[in-house]
């Protein structure tokens, strides 16, 4: 089931991803406190609300309801609605559980004016990418009922080309696959994701792929693991309903 946003001029959509929190709300995770850098990019959010958030996964590092709990006891008087996806670290019968109630909603297909985003579900067995033969045809049913004038972008957890570091050992296994189904349809502008803790925005095969900062630490590209603790990051979306051009948008990190 799709959720179809009201009729307006623009949207304005935050991604958040990587919280990474465990069950106290000051608990650490690599030298910093995620509960309460998610709290801090939470400000940012009351304080200029958008149309909807999308949490792209890695959200918890513990595996524990109760860090699920504290995400929704934060949003839960957000009146936008609140979409998400798994990661490699999440368990997605805690989240279902833990995001039963309004503001989060189930629904992975989200109706913008002319635009459709896609949030696909990449987790597998392992921390890598997995995105099966069945998941590709349900990607590929889905895009078979939008009209020929449509445009669509896929968000998603794992990255799905090479970073160039050590987190390219827990890439997308299904990447050859996907890059096939968005070279066969048009309207397929681009794809977000999260995972690598990094952020960029660049074009590939006339895709546009864009990675989204973490709000816990960020990721240093480098061929062992190197956490960099800093202020949380987040990507800030705006997709005009008509889609007559690419959406905008702009990677940030709070101030502090």
């Amino acid at each position: 089931m799709a959720f179809v946003f009201a009729q307006q001029d623009s949207y304005r959509l935050l991604q958040i991803s990587d919280c990474h929190l465990v069950a106290e709300a000051d608990g650490c995770f690599c030298a910093v406190q995620p509960y309460r850098q998610l709290e801090l990019l939470f400000a940012r959010v009351q304080s200029n609300r958008p149309d909807a958030v999308i949490l792209t996964g890695d959200l918890t590092q513990d595996h524990s309801l109760a860090s699920y709990q504290l995400i929704a006891d934060l949003f839960s008087h957000l009146t936008c609605p609140v979409f998400y996806l798994p990661g490699n670290h999440d368990d997605i019968e805690l989240m279902q559980q833990a995001f039963a109630a309004r503001p989060f909603c189930a629904e992975t297909e989200l109706h913008l004016g002319d635009w459709h985003l896609c949030l696909l579900n990449s987790k597998g067995p392992t921390p890598a990418g997995y995105f099966d033969q069945l998941r590709q045809q349900q990607l590929q049913q889905l895009l078979s009922s939008y009209r020929a004038d449509a445009a669509v972008w896929l968000f998603c957890h794992h990255h799905i080309s090479p970073m160039g570091s050590f987190i390219d050992e827990h890439i997308q296994l299904d990447a050859a696959a996907l890059w096939q189904i968005m070279a066969a349809d048009p309207r397929i502008r681009g794809f977000a994701h999260g995972h690598c803790h990094y952020a960029y925005d660049r074009i590939q095969q006339g895709i546009q792929l864009v990675g989204c900062p973490a709000s816990s630490v960020q990721f240093l590209l480098t061929p062992d693991y190197q956490p960099v603790a800093r202020r949380p990051g987040y990507i800030e979306w705006i997709f005009n309903a008509n889609a007559s051009a690419d959406p905008a948008v702009r990677w940030q990190f709070m101030e502090g």
